[in-house]
């Protein structure tokens, strides 16, 4: 099973000087069966499309926490077992194909990291700021943190991990 993992570049750093993604119980993003019937679709790009996103909205979440950190969601994706994952009770929105991992994850084994473009940079901050206005459900809010959206992130590979962090 693919699952996506949130994260921020101070997040990446740490794995990356860890070795792994951890401690468990790490939360990721996958194709689990309510992100299946919510998104009403047998196309498995699309599902594992459906649930990067996912994962970049909870990495953008993360950016609002940690105000130091650089203005860039980044997504690990990672190929596990799947019985290494569970799907987070619930079918509502803030868990929609939400998992948790059991274990910690060797970085090594990560089929990807996916980041921002420098280009994304203007909308992912205005995006950042927007998001406890849209939470509360301001339309002009939402439109912002949806922008930040419209920025496909780029696919690296593992070996790239510190060329991301300068």
């Amino acid at each position: 099973m693919r699952v996506y993992v949130p994260l921020t570049l101070p997040g990446l750093a740490e794995a990356h000087e860890a070795g792994e993604l951890g401690p468990a119980p790490l939360r990721a993003y996958a194709v689990t069966p309510g992100l299946r019937e919510w998104y009403v679709s047998d196309d498995i790009e699309e599902l594992e499309y459906a649930a990067l996103s996912r994962a970049a909205a909870a990495s953008l979440r993360m950016l609002a926490e940690d105000g130091t950190a650089p203005r860039k969601r980044v997504v690990v994706a990672v190929d596990v077992d799947d019985k290494a994952a569970s799907a987070t009770p619930g079918v509502d929105e803030a868990t929609l194909g939400q998992v948790a991992l059991a274990g910690a994850v060797r970085l090594t084994v990560a089929a990807a990291v996916h980041v921002d473009a420098p280009d994304a940079l203007g909308d992912v901050t205005a995006a950042v700021q927007a998001l406890a206005a849209a939470d509360l459900g301001e339309a002009d809010a939402q439109f912002t943190v949806d922008g930040a959206e419209d920025h496909e992130l780029l696919w690296f590979g593992i070996q790239e991990i510190p060329g991301l962090l300068k």
